[in-house]
């Protein structure tokens, strides 16, 4: 009815000034015919786009309600009168009736909301120079990451990163965390990283470097770490404003390490292996912060079930990064200590190792670093290695990096090694946030 309104009155406005100078007397000087022709074709384009914007209001419509749709009321004793639809009206409201049937009602956002964020990143590195410990080939695809992250529902989130590399693909990390438990608890199921130090939680495309320390690869497993199925407790403790506190506890399964650095063994299933962290960190001014952090790990070595491995750790990190200047300069510097103790015959095994490294942001895009490494080894802690590297890298975009390390490795028995290591890395899609 409102529509039928609007046509008339459309066209009573738009006739009325056809009508008007037809019903006028002729005068000299009036428009001569070929004018008045021109003007009614100009009136008839003008109606003719007004119907165009009509059916288009029409089609955004909203769909008649259920009963509406049946028939329309009639008096008591006569059929009912069937509703009338135009043929645009009722194309609108079976493509809406379709999308609703093939999303759930949950409208065209709900097919990407569904679907987890995917990310893809690549790590090529080429290595030139001697090295008769610990040898690396000339050009490697070193690690190639797959994630999968998305929000389950509002009380957890899933994480998945798959590590595909020469030797096969392998899952790094896969869990669930919980993030709205009972009194502030966060907990995480599946097979993670665990929170032992700062090194040992990074995935290699966030390293600042393009290996990792001595200290990591003879003391906590090399390049896979204390990685391993299990469940993570943590929780965030009282303490004055000035300073946060973090506590983790996480239970493992007992097998951690690599088949070239062991840690972790668990030769019966009630062998399992414990971590705990302690994190605190502290706004030193608006631009300089310090992160501190203690850990302690615990489980069998390859030996059996009678020999444990326990680790002491203990991480600081300096960040500073002016407001005004942030995008251009920084610095962080970074440092790891680690104790071993490792049970085995005849006598039990101490062994020490640390890193220090500091990186100083040059520019927008360029970075300089460098670092010292220092680690006994966990089976014969008389035998020391020691090293230095100088870093330098650039970043063409968000999405890429290109990296240059020199490296120098003095090995017991006074056996050194001089190499140059390049990495390229690039991602695609959508990555999470790592720890901060």
């Amino acid at each position: 009815m409102r529509h039928t309104s609007l046509f008339a009155v459309l066209t009573v406005l738009l006739a009325s000034p056809l009508f008007a100078q037809q019903s006028a007397p002729s005068r000299p000087g009036q428009t001569d015919n070929a004018a008045l022709l021109e003007k009614i074709r100009e009136l008839e384009d003008r109606l003719i786009s007004l119907e165009g914007q009509v059916r288009i209001l029409k089609s955004q419509q909203a769909p008649p309600e259920a009963g509406a749709q049946e028939a329309t009321a009639a008096p008591q004793g006569q059929p009912p009168v069937a509703p009338t639809t135009s043929p645009t009206s009722a194309a609108a409201t079976a493509v809406t009736q379709q999308q609703a049937i093939a999303l759930g009602g949950a409208g065209g956002s709900a097919a990407k909301a569904l679907n987890p964020d995917i990310s893809a990143i690549g790590d090529f590195i080429s290595v030139a120079g001697h090295n008769s410990v610990q040898p690396s080939p000339s050009l490697e695809m070193h690690e190639s990451e797959l994630g999968f992250q998305a929000i389950i529902d509002p009380y957890a989130r899933g994480d998945f990163f798959l590590s595909f590399g020469e030797e096969g693909v392998n899952l790094e990390e896969g869990y669930i965390t919980f993030t709205a438990l009972p009194a502030g608890f966060v907990a995480r199921v599946g097979k993670m990283r665990s929170a032992f130090g700062k090194v040992n939680t990074l995935h290699n495309h966030v390293l600042p470097w393009v290996d990792r320390p001595l200290v990591t690869n003879s003391l906590v497993g090399g390049e896979d770490g204390i990685d391993d199925a299990g469940v993570s407790i943590q929780r965030i403790l009282p303490a004055p404003k000035w300073l946060f506190l973090e506590a983790t506890g996480q239970l493992f399964r007992g097998d951690s390490g690599s088949a070239q650095s062991p840690l972790f063994k668990a030769s019966a299933q009630s062998d399992l292996s414990a971590v705990a962290h302690l994190r605190s960190y502290k706004d030193i001014t608006e631009s300089t912060n310090l992160d501190i952090g203690l850990s302690y790990a615990r489980g069998h070595n390859d030996l059996g079930t009678n020999f444990l491995t326990q680790l002491y750790g203990m991480d600081a990190t300096l960040r500073w990064k002016p407001l005004r200047r942030s995008i251009y300069h920084s610095f962080i510097g970074r440092s790891e200590f680690i104790w071993s103790q490792r049970r085995q015959f005849p006598f039990e095994q101490r062994a020490f190792g640390f890193y220090t490294s500091g990186d100083y942001q040059l520019g927008r895009r360029w970075f300089v670093g460098g670092r010292y490494d220092h680690s006994d080894r966990p089976e014969t802690a008389s035998l020391t290695d020691n090293g230095a590297s100088a870093v330098l890298t650039y970043w063409p975009s968000e999405f890429s990096q290109v990296r240059g390390q020199y490296r120098f490795t003095r090995y017991a028995g006074n056996l050194d090694a001089h190499e140059l290591l390049m990495q390229v890395m690039f991602s695609l899609g959508a990555h999470g946030a790592h720890p901060f």
